[in-house]
């Protein structure tokens, strides 16, 4: 395969589009190899910004104006997706507790780097070719300051954020070279632990540029379309992704998937991992019941559901998977510093009751996933269209009128 230091992105051309999000376009791009997916890349495509400075990274390719990355295409699909296709479109508990076991070893990998992963739904779990998943699409994520492991759990790898400002961390030397190795394991590390097979990879090239101290307006970037809650702080600003506020500052940011949102990001506090632990209850609930907790008529039901509804469960399933229960309620815990994983971070959640007997040293090698995809057909180079061309004309379209924001529900509670 070409390195990407010898393509010339003026030339590439694309099969399709495959997404479009808060940082760019991504781009189906035929390959070579025989690689997951046929050899096929996906390609994220965004402006270039002062903050982008000369860092190394793999699979990096650039313009005067542009730069882009390039990570194997995951053909499985999407959790999602996957879900739509099972019986009644639940998960069994087996499938639940295997896919659910591959999530917290990858959010175990993110907290442990100190990075807040803020959007985790099944729309953002890839299936690789061998049925393991891994994480995608970290536009939202953070880097968090670490504190202090609490007394009663000394192995914690969970961190919060205080209202002081204190600058926010650099990654240089060790906890870079940390993070670098996080996201590009090779096939044989556990899959789900956001592995370089997957298209996250893009985000987290930008995302080590950017933990340099490179600051850079977020505005520059075109709004997306997509279900993302509009990000606004307290005071009705727009929270940049890229602002050079202080960590603390930028965890009051109001981002992420409106039914997954976490009731501290709702009520506008200050938040931190327990968001991502928040996160995957409403994903669990959703993979066991066919859909998630509190979403409501409206988005304003769905916050107050968030705030004020606990989740339901049928007496049959209580009955019949106590543990499995009991481990949504104690992830669904409204109260951050009770929910299951503040304290103790992911080995507090890997002790549940639910996963008994899971081999968490040995998931990515030995454990057999659910469900394995079928063989991708070969993605052949075609004429297709150019990326620079598609990618220039889409941001010369005036932004989208951008969603209202959603800071005066709050005192109608």
């Amino acid at each position: 395969m070409q390195r990407m230091a010898d393509i010339d992105l003026d030339a590439v051309r694309a099969v399709r589009v495959l997404g479009r999000g808060a940082m760019g376009t991504v781009f189906l791009v035929a390959g070579g190899g025989d690689e997951d997916g046929g050899g096929a890349y996906a390609l994220k495509v965004f402006d270039k910004r002062p903050s982008l400075e000369a860092a190394p990274a793999p699979a990096e390719v650039e313009t005067d104006d542009l730069v882009a990355w390039a990570v194997p295409y995951c053909a499985g699909g999407d959790l999602n997706a996957l879900r739509y296709s099972q019986p009644d479109r639940v998960f069994s508990p087996a499938a639940i507790r295997f896919y659910v076991a591959e999530l917290v070893s990858a959010l175990a990998e993110l907290h442990a780097a100190g990075i807040a992963y803020r959007d985790l739904k099944p729309e953002n779990v890839l299936l690789r070719a061998d049925g393991h998943v891994t994480l995608t699409d970290f536009d939202l994520s953070r880097l968090l300051p670490p504190k202090s492991p609490s007394p009663s759990a000394s192995t914690s790898t969970s961190s919060s954020c205080s209202t002081t400002s204190s600058p926010p961390p650099q990654l240089h030397g060790h906890g870079r070279s940390q993070l670098r190795r996080i996201f590009a394991r090779s096939e044989s590390s556990v899959a789900a632990t956001s592995t370089s097979s997957g298209q996250e990879t893009h985000n987290l090239a930008w995302f080590l540029k950017r933990s340099d101290g490179g600051g850079g307006g977020g505005d520059q970037l075109k709004k997306a379309k997509s279900a993302r809650v509009s990000p606004v702080s307290r005071v009705k600003k727009q929270a940049s992704f890229s602002s050079a506020a202080s960590a603390c500052e930028r965890s009051f940011s109001f981002v992420g998937t409106e039914e997954y949102v976490a009731p501290e990001v709702v009520r506008g506090e200050g938040h931190e991992f327990a968001v991502d632990w928040w996160a995957l209850g409403v994903l669990v609930y959703e993979m066991a019941y066919g859909r998630t907790p509190f979403r409501g008529r409206s988005r304003k039901e769905t916050f107050r559901n968030v705030l004020l509804r606990e989740p339901e469960f049928s007496a049959d399933s209580r009955r019949r998977w106590p543990e499995l229960t009991d481990l949504i309620t104690r992830l669904l815990d409204k109260e951050p510093t009770k929910r299951l994983g503040f304290a103790g971070g992911a080995d507090e959640v890997r002790a549940h009751p639910f996963f008994a007997g899971v081999a968490w040293d040995l998931l990515g090698e030995l454990s057999r996933p659910p469900y394995i995809p079928p063989p991708a057909d070969d993605i052949v180079a075609c004429e297709g269209f150019s990326v620079v061309e598609y990618f220039n004309k889409l941001h010369e379209t005036p932004p989208q009128q951008e969603e209202e924001e959603l800071t005066e529900f709050l005192p109608e509670f």
